[in-house]
Parts: C-alpha cells; sequence; structure tokens
C-alpha cells in the first residue's frame, strides 16, 4: 500500500442511531428490486398481458433507477441528504402503493416507472452519504439490500398463491407484496424521522486538490465493469453450469448471491481500520481468479461461490475509496455507471453464448475481471498522484 494512501481515520461505531434508517431503507430497495420477475404471472393474470409484453414493467422500473442517481447528485447540491432522502420515499412507496392497486396495466406500468425512480433517489442519496462515513457502514446497509433481494421472492409467492398466466390469482395476489413494500417505505420514513440521517461527510483535503474529473471516470468505468461482472454472472452461471451436467445448478446461483451478502457483512463487521483501496484490490484479484477456475468443470461450482465471496465488497467498498477522494455528493452519478454495466454485459455473455458456446461465459468473466483489477490499479495510482499533490 503506497504511504501516501492513509489508513483511513476511526470510523464510528455501528450504532442503531447510524444504521437504523438506512438497513430499514436498503431493506426495503431490495424487496422491490427482486419483486418485478416474480410477479410477472400475477401481471399477466391481472392484465391479461403476454409474456414479452409483462417483462416491461421491470424495465420501466430498472429506467427510473437508473435515471434517478444524476437527478439526485444534483438535488444535493440544493437540497439536504433528508429531503432527498425523504422525497424520494415518498415517490418509492406511492409508486409501490398504485402498482398494488393499479387498475389498468398502464397505470401500473406508470407506477413501476414512479417507484423506480423513487428507488433509484433513495439509493444514490443514501450510498452518498454511507460511503462518506466508511468502509464498515456502507458495506452493512448493502449487505441488508441483499436480505430484501432473498426475501422478495417469498414474499411474492405468498400473496399470489400459485398463480397462473389467464387465471385468477390466489391470495392477496399483488397486494401483498407491493403492499409491503409500501409499508416498508413507510417505516423507512419513521426510522429517519427517529434515528436521523447520516451527513454527508466533507472530503479530505487532499481530495480538494485533485481533480475531480479523472478520478469520476476512473471509478464510473469500475462500477461499470464490476456490475457488469456481477449481473453477468448470476445470470448465466446456471445455464454455464447445466451445460457442464451440474445438478443443482440453481443452488449454486443462490449461493453465489448468498456470498455476496456474507463478504459484506463480514466487512462491516471487521473492516474498522481496512484501508478501501487494499480492499476492493484483493477482491478484484480474487474475481480473477474465482472466474478462471470456472472454466474448469472440476471447479465451477465452487468457483461461482468463490466469485461471489470476492465481489460483496468491491462495489460498496469502492463508493467508500472514492467519497475519500472526491466529495460525497459526486457518488450518485457514479452509480449509473453501475446500471449502464448490469445491462451491458449479461447481453453481451448471451450473444458470445450463442455465438462460440459455453465457454464463452468463464472467458468474458475471466477478462471482465482482468480488466477490473487493472482500472482499480490504475485508480491506485491515480489516487496517490491526488494525495502528493
Amino acid at each position: 500500500m503506497p504511504e501516501s494512501l492513509p489508513l483511513p481515520a476511526a470510523a464510528p461505531p455501528l450504532t442503531l442511531a447510524l444504521l437504523g434508517a438506512g438497513t430499514v431503507s436498503f431493506f426495503t430497495l431490495g424487496v422491490l428490486q427482486a419483486a418485478y420477475g416474480p410477479a410477472f404471472p400475477g401481471f399477466q393474470a391481472r392484465y391479461g398481458v403476454g409474456l414479452g409484453e409483462v417483462a416491461l414493467i421491470a424495465s420501466l422500473h430498472f429506467l427510473g433507477s437508473a435515471a434517478a442517481p444524476p437527478i439526485v447528485g444534483l438535488l444535493l447540491t440544493r437540497l439536504s441528504l433528508r429531503r432527498v432522502v425523504v422525497g424520494s420515499l415518498i415517490l418509492l412507496g406511492g409508486g409501490a402503493l398504485l402498482v398494488a392497486a393499479a387498475p389498468l396495466w398502464g397505470v401500473a406500468l406508470a407506477a413501476a416507472l414512479l417507484a423506480g425512480l423513487g428507488l433509484g433517489g433513495v439509493s444514490g442519496a443514501l450510498n452518498a452519504a454511507y460511503a462518506s462515513v466508511g468502509t464498515r457502514a456502507i458495506n452493512v446497509v448493502n449487505s441488508v439490500f441483499g436480505v430484501g433481494s432473498m426475501l422478495a421472492p417469498l414474499i411474492v409467492a405468498a400473496g399470489l398463491g400459485g398463480s397462473a398466466p389467464g387465471g385468477p390469482t390466489g391470495g392477496l395476489g399483488l397486494a401483498l407484496p407491493f403492499g409491503v413494500i409500501a409499508a416498508l417505505s413507510a417505516l423507512s420514513l419513521l426510522a429517519a424521522g427517529r434515528w436521523g440521517l447520516p451527513a454527508l461527510a466533507p472530503p479530505p483535503r487532499m481530495a480538494g486538490e485533485a481533480r475531480p474529473g479523472p478520478l469520476l471516470v476512473l471509478f464510473a468505468a469500475i462500477l461499470l465493469t464490476y456490475v457488469g461482472l456481477e449481473v453477468g454472472a448470476g445470470a448465466w452461471a446456471g445455464k454455464y453450469l447445466s451445460t457442464l451436467g451440474v445438478q443443482n445448478a440453481a443452488v449454486v446461483v443462490s449461493a453465489f448471491w448468498g456470498g455476496i451478502t456474507v463478504s459484506r457483512v463480514l466487512v462491516g463487521l471487521m473492516g474498522a481500520r481496512l484501508v478501501p483501496a487494499r480492499v476492493v484490490s484483493a477482491s478484484a484479484f480474487l474475481t480473477v481468479l474465482a472466474a478462471a477456475l470456472s472454466a474448469l468443470p472440476g471447479f465451477a461450482s465452487p468457483a461461482f461461490v468463490l466469485l461471489g465471496l470476492a465481489c460483496g465488497p468491491i462495489f460498496p467498498t469502492a463508493l467508500a475509496w472514492v467519497a475519500q477522494l472526491v466529495p460525497a455528493r459526486l457518488v450518485p452519478f457514479l452509480l449509473v455507471a453501475g446500471s449502464t454495466g448490469g445491462i451491458v454485459m449479461p447481453a453481451l455473455i448471451g450473444w458470445a453464448f450463442a455465438a462460440w458456446g459455453p465457454g464463452a461465459v468463464p472467458g468474458i468473466l475471466t477478462g471482465g475481471a482482468a480488466l477490473l483489477c487493472a482500472l482499480v490499479l490504475l485508480a491506485w495510482r491515480l489516487g496517490r498522484r491526488g494525495a502528493q499533490s
């Protein structure tokens, strides 16, 4: 580790006052983010839409969530973090409530876009705030997001009661999952009122002396590559493992996502004195090893579990790292790059799979991981120059 990149200041204790509102909010985001896919049969049954058309509701949700962070970045120059988060939670809860009760397909689509804007707003503002707090806090709240995503399919299934397209929904239908999301949004507002929200900490003095433009471009490339790697692996691991004859491919994919959550919890609990650059660098190198091992049939399943463990700390810790170098209010702009990677990489892997066969999956993942390592090393060097200026 270069001496010019100092050890982080003593991290604040992980108290309920610091994490209360953030954990409830990120849990809410995780449930909403993972709810649409499992809810497709319910939308088809309620509105009589086909499989191709029903996917539009998820697309509009992700469009809203991708469009919101740069808006948040601009708003944070004029409004307090609290106002931005409260307004975004109201949008999220109102949109989810409207999805639950929408009488027409067009209304449901508009509501999903609204809820997506709210999700992106909360994510952009709180990721900026917790990134400025430090490595531990941002890893903990992002791990709770993963817990929400894992529970979302169960909540949806409880509401739909095994409904099928074209038939009546059982149980409470879509009202249950999206009503729960609206209630969680209200609970997040109450938690913010009870415990408050972390302030956007000022950046270190060295960040003010460095040019933020090159750093922002470089960290945008890091997040684009990382999110592409994570989403691409999660989307194609099951299909790839099935071609190798792995019988429990779905279990391996679940373990991959579980590994991401577990490693974030571990870094959150043990990372009080860890330098973010070191955590991101070590994790990035580990992704190369795991992705390369996935090309070997005998090691493919444990390799994807290892890949999940390696990926987990990269996203939140990279945000904590960049918040040491540039003003934290600029962090939301970087989230758009991550969303772009999540769109591009799965499509690229799918095209390559069709053209060259299953071997394209570990090949592209390994190439992406190697690119991530190169970008991280470049960021380390550029951050060192900023510290020495």
